[in-house]
């Protein structure tokens, strides 16, 4: 019996202490996780940049909107002018969108529940791709979510180890994170530069593909690429060229056609490939690139992106479609649109404004100092105009600037009240 109870004693010991390892164990691997949580959060806390700029009253971010976009909009109960919007047609709450989108939704619900490559192709996809590459004078398009993932799915895709991109150093963020995921080697040219960038070329494998990649318009300065200058070296170098029209969809081309800054030169049959989104002149969200039938069927199929993200939604594919039909019915809009952009244009250069080489309807206000263009922002708003503050690491230090925006739905009674306001501010900064 006294054995019986020591094994009994023993086992129970060792019981408890098998116990007490366990939930030791267990408490050791919650402190590391603990531990490690804590580095990524101290890490992160160290980022403070957004707390400083509400504690100073000039944080310019995240402002809610409570109304539609148009002309004018309500945040906070106020209403402000808008001229920090990417609608340079106006046409965001126009009626025909408006009911295309409903009548969409009505008839293949709110989502698609898949990517294009598998489950998530409707017939109205295929029509506004049909439309898109006739509107480009190109064989065939094809339709991603966003405009950021075109960009980033493209040039993800379309070269090799072997190849060569060749890009614009103010080209658009997405372009660069495209970038990022090529395997080609990659050559940066100064902005519109085409002595450097003819050295780039020049560095080149002959044999190897070349692709030189150029906004159309850049988003922040409102200037164009010399897309002419650059043809001309594609050409020499036997290099292709492909153009983020973005910006100039909508609002460049011949006799006020819209189809871009290619269009606008005369040169869309020289260039390979055009991308354009549908979240600013199409008043939607989504993109597509079009150029030839071999290479856009190749991006079809192997551009991650969009074979692994859900498809555009049938709401925005037939908002973008009916806006692209006003936009190639109602030319008189993109007129309108440039009448306002003169007219403002020789306003602040009148005032003493510095522009820089814009000539299209995004201006650039230029601050040159990161402090005073959020408060730029933060008086403007208090005088019932809304501008979107443009800082490092968006520009450089020395670049910040106010990007002004126009729509063709603003009057130039809404021009004149901004203008006179904003030489206000500018003058109370010493800045003019």
């Amino acid at each position: 019996m006294a054995i019986i109870k020591t094994v009994k004693y023993n086992v129970n010991r060792d019981f408890k202490f098998i116990t007490i390892f366990v939930y030791w164990l267990r408490g050791i691997k919650m402190l590391t996780n603990i531990l490690q949580m804590n580095l990524l959060r101290d890490k992160m806390m160290k980022y403070d940049a957004p707390q400083r700029a509400k504690a100073a009253g000039i944080y310019p971010y995240f402002r809610a909107i409570e109304s539609d976009q148009d002309t004018e909009v309500v945040i906070d109960g106020k209403k402000v002018l808008m001229f920090g919007s990417n609608a340079y047609l106006g046409l965001t709450n126009h009626p025909k969108v408006i009911e295309a989108a409903v009548a969409a939704t009505k008839k293949y619900g709110t989502g698609m529940a898949g990517s294009r490559f598998l489950n998530g192709t409707l017939d109205i996809h295929l029509e506004l791709e049909r439309k898109l590459a006739n509107f480009m004078n190109k064989d065939e398009a094809v339709v991603f979510s966003t405009g950021f993932s075109v960009n980033e799915g493209v040039l993800g895709c379309l070269t090799g180890r072997e190849d060569f991109i060749i890009w614009d150093e103010r080209d658009h963020a997405s372009i660069i994170e495209g970038l990022r995921t090529s395997f080609s080697t990659k050559y940066k040219f100064r902005h519109n530069d085409m002595v450097h960038l003819e050295k780039q070329l020049k560095r080149c494998d002959a044999q190897s593909v070349k692709l030189i990649v150029v906004d159309g318009v850049f988003s922040m300065e409102g200037d164009l690429a010399n897309l002419p200058d650059i043809v001309k070296l594609a050409k020499k170098y036997n290099a292709n060229v492909m153009v983020d029209e973005a910006h100039s969809l909508g609002v460049l081309g011949k006799k006020y056609s819209g189809r871009g800054v290619a269009d606008h030169f005369g040169l869309l049959d020289d260039v390979d490939l055009v991308m354009g989104t549908f979240s600013k002149s199409l008043a939607s969200i989504g993109g597509f690139i079009a150029g030839d039938y071999p290479v856009v069927n190749y991006i079809r199929h192997n551009a991650r992106t969009n074979i692994f993200s859900a498809s555009i939604t049938p709401a925005a594919t037939a908002a973008a479609s009916a806006a692209l039909d006003i936009l190639k019915s109602e030319p008189e809009r993109v007129k309108r649109l440039w009448e306002l952009t003169h007219y403002a244009i020789n306003q602040f250069k009148d005032k003493g404004f510095e522009l820089g080489p814009t000539s299209t309807p995004i201006m650039p206000l230029y601050v040159r100092d990161n402090d005073k263009t959020f408060l730029i922002t933060k008086l403007l708003f208090e005088e019932g105009i809304f501008v979107n503050p443009v800082v490092s690491p968006g520009v450089s230090p020395g670049d910040t600037l106010i990007r002004f925006s126009l729509m063709a739905t603003h009057t130039k009674e809404q021009i004149d009240f901004a203008i006179e306001h904003i030489t206000k501010v500018f003058k109370k900064l010493d800045l003019l």
